[in-house]
């Protein structure tokens, strides 16, 4: 039975008769942003693809999602290709079209991912989770009117770094602290960790103090993760902590990474950003 979870309808797709790894989907209101749906979903859709292409090995190591035209409302088609399969990791081209004005196909975004079969080995993590305090203690953002509607399908509790409430150029970092998760509250996978990296509002609105257009160009999201780990995590909060690194020539890059409530780091994503002067 479909689940009725909004992310769930957001990345239900059907499979083609005529050739494996051939989807259509439908964009979703829910996760509807500015000026088209929210670039982390457009993610987590892609990345479903793969999961449900019958030839699929493995889990999600690496994700990266090139964001080419604007995807507008309404029915699209994805093709996941794994284009080499070797004994413990497949590589993976992805493409999201959809029909112009005329019914032509328009490719909006194209991506690539690896899956691969994890063995157990030594670990170990050098990015340690910051001490902050936990969520039950911590405030839930809420926006006022005029929002966009995907920010209602997450529970976002800033610790540091919320958005400004001044917008007079006294920006003076870029770093965000928060606990997240879907709302409703849903238990996490590899498409839900995917859009969720993608939850941080952008840097350079921090860094500035000054709300210039954005859109993100490109974003790889690294899972260090398998599903056993996931299912642990369950329902709860996860760590998010963004901050960007470079802001030139009309680009900045942004990097993310979270972890579960146990500490655990779960992924990591760095994206890069077009901002207008």
């Amino acid at each position: 039975m479909m689940s009725t979870h909004p992310l769930d309808q957001a990345l239900a797709l059907a499979h083609s008769d005529l050739r494996a790894g051939l989807f259509t989907g439908a964009t979703s209101a829910d996760y509807w942003n500015m000026v088209g749906p929210f670039g982390g979903t457009t993610a987590a859709v892609m990345l479903q693809a793969v999961l449900k292409h019958p030839d699929l090995l493995g889990a999600p190591v690496a994700l990266t999602v090139n964001y080419a035209a604007a995807l507008e409302a309404g029915p699209f088609e994805l093709l996941a290709v794994p284009v080499r399969t070797n004994r413990s990791t497949q590589h993976w081209t992805i493409q999201m079209s959809q029909a112009d004005a005329e019914g032509r196909p328009q490719v909006v975004s194209t991506g690539t991912a690896v899956t691969a079969l994890r063995r157990d080995t030594w670990g170990a993590s050098d990015l340690s989770m910051p001490e902050v305090p936990p969520p039950i203690e911590v405030e839930r953002l809420s926006i006022g009117p005029g929002k966009v509607a995907w920010l209602d399908r997450y529970e976002m509790r800033p610790i540091s770094g919320t958005i400004p409430t001044r917008w007079d150029g006294s920006g003076d970092h870029s770093e965000t602290r928060m606990w997240l998760r879907d709302a409703p509250a849903r238990p996490l996978d590899f498409a839900a960790l995917a859009a969720l990296c993608d939850c941080f509002y952008p840097r350079v609105w921090l860094r500035r103090a000054k709300p210039v257009p954005i859109g993100t160009v490109s974003i790889t999201t690294y899972f260090h993760v398998d599903a056993a780990q996931l299912a642990e995590v369950g329902d709860g909060y996860l760590l998010g902590r963004a901050t960007g690194q470079q802001f030139r020539n009309g680009y900045f890059d942004q990097a993310a990474q979270l972890w579960s409530e146990a500490g655990a780091l779960l992924a990591t994503s760095n994206q890069i950003v077009y901002f207008k002067e």
